[in-house]
């Protein structure tokens, strides 16, 4: 790869909220059957991409991985039918185990006065853990992007890290999770004090809030993007359960109670706002990490996934509360979540470059 010497914040580099403007999503177009028990699933999830494609490529660049130029050619029929406009859609035949593209892809900085206006940070990619040696193979997607699609240097920290346990508000503020980043599956030589330095040199943050488990179902050890999410820089959205039967009861309260205690870089509070869980999903006994929190922020449309229960309704009118100017689309996500990730596990945001 090529790389940047030197740390990204003191060299004025930061990490954009999601809810900033973009220049592109980035998607892995899903193939992989193991995941999504079967073939069947496979092209249900397909049509889960389709829709999700097509709620958020009027605003913005759409930029796929596919595998070979049959993939590429069988992603165009499908979009195509589907009324995509084409134009808008950049393929790269860059291979991939799976799709979840968060937590294997790099990070996106910004600096508009630098030399290198736009930079990636390339974390390690250990699999949640070491918990798949086959899906480990994608750490390398990162230097396949950069040598055939994107272009843009690269920030080295030497840590092992996915995009779906961090939520930047782009000033200066960055959830995430005890359980996920002080996991010893991941960086287990380093103390929380040194996990914070780390994401304080990378990603351009000054103050890291720490929120303490993930929901029932996630084989991520908690990442943040199923509980907590930046919906503008002093406004976080959060998944609560009142169900305290339900297993994720008291961990979801624990982290409101969390939330509600935190402040910005400047010590004023965040506004905090509940959004209902879909209680329980599983497959066959499996219980699934299926959240409303897994939304994904676009330039003209939220989309949020759907598991066909009644909160459905509540989470999306709450949503579209919190982006007045943009569309709040739900997409039906649950055969999408039988690879334990949705919409937003399943994507990275590019971010777009202004003075």
């Amino acid at each position: 790869m090529r790389w940047i010497e030197g740390i990204p914040s003191k060299l004025g580099y930061r990490m954009p909220g999601e809810f900033e403007r973009q220049n592109a999503i980035w998607l892995a177009w899903p193939h992989n059957e193991e995941t999504f028990y079967g073939l069947e699933n496979v092209k249900e999830v397909e049509a889960i991409y389709i829709k999700n494609i097509a709620a958020l490529h009027g605003g913005q660049h759409v930029h796929l991985l596919v595998k070979d130029g049959a993939m590429k050619k069988r992603a165009e029929k499908l979009l195509g039918a589907a009324g995509i406009v084409m134009g808008r859609i950049r393929f790269h035949e860059i291979p991939t185990v799976d799709v979840w593209i968060r937590d294997y892809g790099p990070t996106f900085v910004v600096n508009p006065d630098a030399l290198q206006p736009l930079a990636m940070v390339k974390w390690k990619f250990n699999a949640w853990g070491n918990k798949y040696d086959d899906l480990a193979m994608d750490d390398g997607v990162p230097a396949e992007m950069q040598a055939k699609a994107i272009y843009v240097p690269a920030f080295d920290p030497g840590f092992v890290l996915e995009g779906g346990s961090i939520d930047s508000n782009g000033q200066g503020c960055l959830l995430t999770t005890e359980q996920c980043l002080l996991s010893p599956q991941r960086n287990p030589s380093f103390s929380k004090e040194q996990v914070e330095q780390k994401l304080k040199d990378y990603l351009g943050v000054q103050k890291v809030l720490w929120l303490g488990e993930g929901i029932a179902g996630d084989d991520t050890d908690g990442h943040v993007d199923d509980i907590a999410r930046f919906t503008s820089p002093d406004t976080i959205a959060c998944a609560y359960e009142d169900d305290p039967s339900d297993e994720n009861h008291e961990a979801l309260k624990e982290n409101h109670e969390r939330l509600t205690r935190m402040t910005d870089v400047n010590g004023n509070p965040f506004k905090i706002v509940k959004i209902p869980m879909p209680g329980v999903v599983k497959h066959e006994d499996t219980r699934l990490p299926a959240s409303y929190l897994n939304f994904y922020i676009g330039n003209d449309a939220v989309t949020v996934p759907t598991f066909s229960h009644e909160n459905d309704a509540k989470a999306i009118e709450i949503l579209k509360g919190l982006f007045p100017t943009r569309k709040v689309v739900g997409i039906e996500c649950t055969k999408l979540v039988y690879g334990l990730g949705t919409l937003h596990c399943s994507s990275q945001q590019e971010p777009e470059l202004r003075k």
